[in-house]
């Protein structure tokens, strides 16, 4: 997502993003834990999304 994608989401889409994305990172860890996976930057640009995500639903919750 882009950030501009990310800005024009509610606090509760927000919510529901990070979550989906906390699940897609433990996925991809399980998955390297048992087989390295093809691409492990994955894992780095999961973490970096779940960062965007929190400091945007961090920005909102401010501005209330």
């Amino acid at each position: 997502m882009t950030s501009t994608e990310i800005k024009d989401l509610s606090q509760d889409q927000l919510k529901e993003q990070i979550a989906q994305e906390r699940e897609r990172l433990l996925r991809l860890k399980f998955a390297h834990a048992i087989s390295p996976i093809e691409n492990p930057l994955r894992i780095r640009a999961s973490r970096k999304e779940i960062a965007r995500l929190l400091t945007e639903l961090s920005a909102k919750t401010i501005q209330q």
